[in-house]
């Protein structure tokens, strides 16, 4: 199975991609490729720049990325209760090529914060709107108080009931490959 990761961060020490690496690596035999958003950073979406400069190369690549794999997994990190400006603005440009952005992938979705919500709201927000782009969300976990629960150095989860949590979510990648 090949499984494509992200955090929806630009944030170049993300917690978001900390967690999202490790939480992919719990997919037994995937080939796993973390993504950075900052690869495929593009002007401000606008349907004034869109019929100027048309359908920008980074966003076809991040497209393709998608259609190559097998499954998703991504973690958002929340803005104001919102999706990061990085990841809404390579969205809009995708989803300008493709509507179904997420082509029928199965997914999993996470978040993760300093506070004790986690990235709730954002992770909300992103399960309700993913189906409606074509994916197929099988899972979703917010992980609360990230520095209390993760160990940054061993680049893992130390809170064994999330880890828990996280490891049957990532196994659910494995069963929707597998049928």
């Amino acid at each position: 199975m090949k499984l494509l990761a992200f955090a929806a961060s630009s944030s170049k020490n993300s917690i978001n991609k900390q967690l999202v690496t490790y939480a992919c690596h719990l997919v037994q035999g995937a080939t796993v490729e973390v993504l950075d958003l900052n690869d495929y950073e593009m002007p401000l979406f606008s349907v004034d720049r869109e019929s100027e400069l048309g359908q920008p190369e980074l966003a076809k690549a991040f497209l393709f990325k998608i259609t190559e794999c097998d499954a998703l997994m991504i973690s958002f990190s929340e803005h104001n209760g919102a999706y990061t400006a990085a990841y809404k603005n390579l969205f809009d440009w995708c989803s300008r090529i493709n509507t179904k952005v997420f082509q029928n992938k199965p997914i999993v979705l996470l978040s993760t914060s300093p506070g004790a919500r986690g990235g709730a709201s954002v992770l909300a927000a992103a399960t309700d709107a993913v189906p409606r782009f074509g994916g197929v969300v099988l899972a979703s976990l917010a992980v609360p108080s990230f520095n209390d629960n993760f160990d940054v150095a061993a680049g893992k989860l130390k809170n064994e009931d999330l880890n828990e949590k996280l490891r049957e979510a990532a196994n659910l990648l494995l069963g929707s490959a597998e049928s």
